[in-house]
C-alpha cells in the first residue's frame, strides 16, 4: 500500500463520525494548473442552521500548519448537505506533496474532521 493510499484510509477513518465537529470535509479534489499552482474542489458537511451557525470557510494547509489558501463562505447551507465549493490558485511552494484541508463553523472554529491529500504532479 502506497503513502498515498495510507493517508487517504486514515483520513477516512478521522472523517467518521467519532471525529465529526461541526464542519467536516468529507472529499476534497485537487488538480494541478501547472507552474506549482492548485485548484481544489472541496465537499464540507456541516451543521448549518442559519446565519449565527454555519460553515464560513476552508483553508489548504502546508505541512507545517502554513495556510496556503483560503476561501470565505458567505451563507449558509442549511438545505446543501453536504456542499461541494472550490478555491483556485492556490501556490504550493516547491518540495510540497501534500496539504491538509480543514473548513471553520461559525461559531466553533475548525472543531470538525479534516484531510490530507496528496498533491498530482
Amino acid at each position: 500500500m502506497t503513502r498515498a493510499a495510507i493517508l487517504a484510509l486514515m483520513a477516512a477513518v478521522l472523517a467518521g463520525p467519532a471525529c465529526a465537529g461541526e464542519a467536516n470535509i468529507v472529499d476534497v479534489k485537487v488538480r494541478s494548473a501547472g507552474g506549482g499552482i492548485y485548484d481544489f474542489d472541496v465537499t464540507i458537511r456541516s451543521n448549518d442552521t442559519g446565519w449565527d451557525h454555519y460553515a464560513d470557510a476552508f483553508e489548504v494547509l502546508g505541512p507545517d500548519g502554513t495556510v496556503l489558501g483560503q476561501r470565505v463562505l458567505l451563507h449558509p447551507h442549511v438545505e446543501e448537505q453536504p456542499f461541494t465549493r472550490d478555491l483556485y490558485g492556490v501556490e504550493i511552494p516547491p518540495g510540497i506533496d501534500e496539504v491538509t484541508v480543514r473548513a471553520r463553523h461559525k461559531p466553533k472554529g475548525y472543531d470538525g474532521a479534516v484531510m490530507t491529500v496528496p498533491l498530482p504532479r
